[in-house]
């Protein structure tokens, strides 16, 4: 397992390391976190939702993620309250304080999940959540070592060094945590290092001395391998947009979800900016409006804000505008909600950039989808030879005039055939609830290539993309020569021995 010194520590990308080099050494490798607390999800085959960094840990591992691997997932919908996902269905939304009374309930559908994983696969790399030692939520908590105990699995504690305070961190954590839950820390990663490793050399000394317990590797900090991220934290620690000649902007919304929509964007050329402020969509070539928790908050947010006006700006003026999921929903002229799904208000007035309407309905759409496009022209010229892959995860339906469909969905566990999306009549004003539209790499190449005709820009093509299997197998590489990895496998044969 897994544990980390405090959120962002780096356990999500060392559990996914692990899988990929677990794999590589001819093992059959599953992740597994009890729970998570996430608004990036993703949907599996079987129409499950779970966190993106399981799905991450899974493909790492060569295979395809299930609901076992998350059983409990958190999207948060306000600073106190969250809707809870249990084996990938949305079954109550309720705030913190209710949640960890209800968490005994969970339980045994967490302990069943690891038990069909543990089953199934040669070795499970178990991801912890936070710190195991929040005082406040030790006795409730059943994520960290509770989970530790119930699969008796030996814990690795990670230490984010680039933060500071790191050799703090992992003394004070030990500290805090009861005598028998520090007997299940067998070792410590120091992650993120920056400089020369000899340096650390009598700091790793003493915090060995101290702990009784080896430090198994410094692990540098990196910005050259391409994971999807799955907390919003990231953007604040996200390098600045790179080098590319379209400006994206992508609106930095309060509950923004499923953000790794827009990473290929980046690697196809494009500099992609998550924005706040109005004055940064001065010079975008694309507005982008994403997903989100809580979709009427987040509008109120933009007109508060001054970017709902800096929006209707600059489409009038010419840029095109995407909005994807809730994006797309407030891209109509009216969101109804008459059976308070999301909101008590029963409406409120959308963008009006589309000439659709959306209504909230209570039951989820959370299924993955092929489609193919049906608009051939404007941002989407030339892409109907296309067939695109993705997935939806809403809870409203949109119609309207406009609303004949940007894409024909062809393929689902349900019945297929049917219209998603909106566009003008321009195609500069696109929405959808296609999540992942972009990661298809035809598709996204084209798109680009129509947005640089669009602005007279040169048609220079797009960096050839690397596969994910590239870049996971980089990240294996990166940890499996930073860290003891003949020392982590004597520690999982030892086990809790």
């Amino acid at each position: 397992m897994i544990q980390g010194t405090a959120s962002s520590a780096g356990k999500s990308v060392m559990v996914a390391a692990l899988c990929r080099i677990f794999r590589q050494d001819g093992h059959k490798v599953a992740p597994f976190k009890a729970q998570n607390m996430a608004l990036n999800s993703y949907v599996t085959a079987a129409g499950g939702e779970i966190g993106r960094a399981q799905v991450v840990q899974a493909e790492a591992a060569g295979i395809a993620p299930t609901v076992d691997m998350n059983p409990v997932l958190l999207k948060p919908t306000t600073d106190s309250g969250s809707q809870v996902i249990v084996m990938g269905k949305a079954v109550t939304t309720i705030s913190a304080q209710d949640y960890y009374k209800y968490t005994p309930n969970l339980l045994k559908t967490v302990e069943e999940a690891l038990g069909r994983l543990r089953a199934e696969y040669d070795i499970v790399v178990i991801e912890g959540a936070g710190s195991p030692a929040e005082i406040n939520l030790k006795a409730r908590e059943i994520v960290n070592m509770r989970t530790a105990r119930l699969a008796g699995a030996p814990v690795l504690l990670v230490g984010d060094i680039d933060k500071g305070g790191v050799f703090a961190s992992l003394v004070g954590t030990l500290e805090l945590l009861d005598e028998d839950e520090r007997r299940y820390v067998k070792g410590f990663i120091i992650n993120k290092f920056r400089g020369d490793v000899s340096l650390l050399g009598d700091a790793l000394e003493f915090l060995e001395q101290r702990t009784h317990r080896p430090v198994l590797g410094v692990v540098p900090y990196f910005r050259n391998i391409r994971l999807a991220q799955e907390d919003s934290v990231y953007l604040d620690e996200r390098p600045p947009a790179s080098d590319g000649d379209l400006n994206i902007a992508v609106i930095r919304l309060p509950r923004i979800s499923n953000y790794d929509d827009f990473d290929p964007l980046e690697a196809a050329g494009g500099r992609v900016s998550y924005v706040t402020q109005p004055a940064e969509l001065n010079n975008a070539h694309l507005i982008i409006i994403p997903g989100t928790k809580s979709t009427v908050a987040d509008l109120d947010y933009l007109r508060r804000s001054g970017l709902a006006d800096a929006i209707l700006a600059r489409a009038r003026a010419g840029t095109p505008v995407v909005g994807i999921c809730g994006g797309y929903q407030m891209l109509g002229r009216r969101i109804l909600d008459p059976g308070g799904v999301e909101s008590p208000q029963k409406e409120v007035a959308g963008l009006g950039l589309l000439d659709v309407a959306t209504e909230f309905e209570p039951e989820k759409s959370t299924r993955q989808v092929a489609a193919v496009p049906v608009l051939d022209g404007g941002l989407l010229a030339g892409t109907k030879d296309e067939r695109l892959n993705g997935y939806e995860i809403h809870m409203g339906r949109t119609s309207g005039p406009d609303g004949r469909g940007v894409f024909r969905i062809c393929e689902t566990p349900r019945p297929a055939g049917y219209a998603d999306g909106a566009a003008n009549p321009e195609g500069t004003i696109l929405g959808t609830y296609l999540h992942g539209l972009f990661h298809n790499q035809g598709f996204v190449r084209l798109f680009l290539a129509n947005l640089r005709r669009y602005w007279g820009l040169e048609e220079n093509g797009s960096p050839a993309a690397t596969s994910k299997d590239q870049e996971y197998d980089k990240l294996a590489d990166l940890v499996r020569g930073s860290l003891d990895i003949p020392r982590i496998y004597e520690i999982m044969e030892k086990g809790m021995g």
